[in-house]
Formats: C-alpha cells, structure tokens, sequence
C-alpha cells in the first residue's frame, strides 16, 4: 500500500493541493461573510441570504476540501515516510489547529442559523487572520523544511 502511495505521489500532491486550496478559500472567506453578517439586521432578506450563504460554503466547499486535504495528505506522508521529520511534525500540528479552527467557524456558523451570534465585527475581523498565519507557516514548512 506505501508502494502505491510513493508510486502516485504527483496525483495525491496535485489532489491534496486543490483540496487545501479550496479548503483556504473557504477559510478566508467564512470569517468575512460574518463581518457583514454582524452589520445586518437579525430575520431581515440579507440576514437570511447570509445564513443560506454560510450553510452552503461549509456544506458544499470547506468540509469537503478538509476531508479531502486530510486524506491525501496522509496519503502522501505514507508514501514519502515523514513521519519521523520535525518540521513533518510542526506541519501536522499546525493543520490539526487549522481544523480546530475550521470547527469554530462551523459553531459559529450555526450561532448565526439560529439568530444567536455573540460576537463583533471587531471579533470576526480579528479571527480572519488566524487562517492566514496558519497557512503562511504551513507553506514555510513544507517548502524549507526546517530541521
């Protein structure tokens, strides 16, 4: 089976980047729906369109794209055996944060499907850079390798 995964690594590295890319969009998109979404009134048309709007994007684009980056991306550290790599370590950590991340986003999402939203615009601009740290030093990571 690592045979497989070594023998295929260009197709599982090509999947595993869509998915992540798709993934990160949704990501950085989630918290800017909710900016605008705090400025609307709760049960007006625009409330409502933003509701619908949340659902789909994490229905339809992040939780695919994350089931799907996990999967080829344990595929690919199979077949490239990095498990025993620090900076392999490091990389891990930083996607189960992401996903921790992503299930904040989903909570906060279903707060805003039952018109129960706790947080600020101030709170969602600020929570809109944590994807983007996240990536940054994933990125760095995977590309220098750090040991």
């Amino acid at each position: 089976m690592i045979a497989f995964f070594a023998e295929n690594y260009y197709w599982l590295l090509s999947f595993h980047l869509i998915a992540v890319i798709s993934w990160m969009a949704g990501m950085l998109y989630m918290p800017r729906l909710f900016v605008y979404h705090t400025r609307l009134e709760v049960g007006s048309d625009a409330y409502e369109m933003f509701k619908e709007m949340e659902y789909k994007l994490i229905r339809i684009i992040i939780n695919p794209a994350m089931i799907l980056a996990w999967i080829f991306g344990i595929c690919m550290a199979f077949g490239q055996e990095l498990w025993a790599d620090q900076w392999f370590h490091l990389k891990f950590l930083m996607v189960m944060i992401m996903s921790g991340f992503h299930g904040f986003l989903s909570r906060w999402r279903r707060q805003f499907a039952r018109d129960e939203n706790t947080h600020s615009e101030k709170f969602y601009r600020m929570v809109n850079e944590i994807p983007t740290l996240l990536m940054i030093t994933v990125v760095f990571l995977v590309i220098m390798k750090p040991s």
